[in-house]
Parts: structure tokens; sequence; C-alpha cells
């Protein structure tokens, strides 16, 4: 942790005890800023409309909302550190791209050794930002690619790259000829964004390449030897391209 930035950290536990020695622990480290510490789920949101919040330390087993609803839920960039007794949640929790897990009790070089991490990670995040807005700003003039960020990468996918993307609740899938990167995005937004003369969206989860399509059926099209369906809101927008 050698950067001397500011971190905004919540902490989110239903036990006394775990919150004091975890304020106790945020408190050694001078990169930290506590902003709060709850004991449920309501409140932590509350805290998070009025401020800006990096780090979230996190318990699993809380009252009406557990820490996996919550970090589901979640859809700002934020570090997510898990805090709990149990260790059969990690898998799911690294599922989530959860950035560590801390089980109970939790002694203070672990504790930083999981800030660091997180710290390393917005720092990470930071630097991506900015070399994606350099690349946005700098080839605003060609408009013949799609500036994908995923996994902590930035992918340039040309447009004649570009098969089909498919949506699956608040990430999509972009399916190229290469590969397939999955990311989080609003299929709305790609919908808008990307040139209508060389995609259409034919699904309320599908935009699909126009030059891609080999066949159209009744219900769906041929891309790529996969058969994608068509909705019935769609297929007029569909045919007056096709």
């Amino acid at each position: 942790m050698e950067n001397n930035k500011q971190y905004n950290i919540l902490i989110v536990d239903d036990e006394l005890q775990a919150r004091r020695l975890l304020t106790a622990y945020v408190e050694k480290i001078n990169t930290l800023n506590l902003v709060g510490a709850t004991h449920n789920v309501i409140d932590a949101k509350a805290i998070m409309q009025k401020n800006k919040v990096d780090i979230i330390l996190l318990d699993i087993h809380m009252p009406e909302i557990s820490g996996l609803e919550f970090a589901r839920s979640l859809k700002q960039k934020i570090e997510v550190i898990f805090t709990t007794a149990y260790s059969e949640y990690a898998l799911e929790g690294f599922d989530l791209n959860i950035t560590d897990y801390l089980i109970k009790p939790i002694a203070f070089n672990r504790f930083f050794q999981a800030i660091s991490k997180a710290t390393d990670r917005l720092v990470m995040n930071h630097t991506l930002s900015e070399k994606e807005n350099n690349i946005n700003s700098e080839e605003a003039q060609t408009d013949n690619h799609i500036i994908i960020r995923a996994d902590h990468k930035i992918y340039k996918v040309n447009y004649s790259d570009l098969i089909y993307i498919e949506g699956q609740r608040e990430y999509v899938t972009f399916h190229t000829t290469t590969r397939r990167i999955t990311a989080y995005y609003s299929l709305k937004k790609l919908e808008e964004e990307l040139p209508s003369n060389l995609f259409v969206r034919i699904h309320k989860s599908y935009i699909v390449s126009l030059k891609q399509i080999e066949i159209v059926e009744t219900g769906g099209v041929i891309i790529n030897r996969q058969s994608i369906p068509i909705g019935k809101n769609y297929r007029n927008a569909l045919m007056d391209k096709f």
C-alpha cells in the first residue's frame, strides 16, 4: 500500500464486537477514512447515498438482507471484502468478483493484506479508466470499433469482428470472431451507441451484427451456425434493415 490517497471505507456487520475490532484496524491505516460502521444493509445504503465508498467490509450473515444479496445488488465499482465465520461461502464470494474473504477471528496482518489488495485494485482501475478515456479521446474520429472494459482489461473490438451481444441481467457477453468478453454493460445503452446501420436488436437479450446474419427464419436468425431468437416486438426492425 504505497500510495497516499485516502480511501473511504464502510463496515457492515451485525456483531458489535466485530465492528469495534474492524474499526480499530481501520484506524491503524492512515490511507483509510471510515465513513460508517453499521449493523445492517439498510443503514449501509443510506450511508452510501451520502458518501462515496471505495471499500466495504461486509459480513455475510445479517438479518433481513444478507451480505451476499447486498453484494449482488451493488451497481457501483466498489471493492468488497467479506468478513464471516463461515468459510463455505468463499467460493460464491469469489464468483461475485469479491476482492477478498476474511474468516473470523480476523488477525490484523490478514486484514492489512486484504486492504492492500483492495487499494491495489482501485489504483489499477483508476489507471485503466484514464487509459480508456485517452483511447476514446484520441480515436473519437475513428468510428469503426468499440472499447470494452472488463476483468481489469481494455479490449478494442472492431465492429467487423463483433458477431452478436447477449444480455444476462446486469452483464452482457460480446461474442466476437476471436473471443467472448463478459462485462458490466446495459444492452439498451449499447443499442443506442452502436451504429444502427451495422447492428440491430432482435430480442430483449440480443443485439446482432447485420452482416453476420446468414439466415432469417420464422422464429430466429442463424449466425455463425447458431440460432438466435427474434422477439415479436423486434421483428419489424430487423426486416427493415435486412
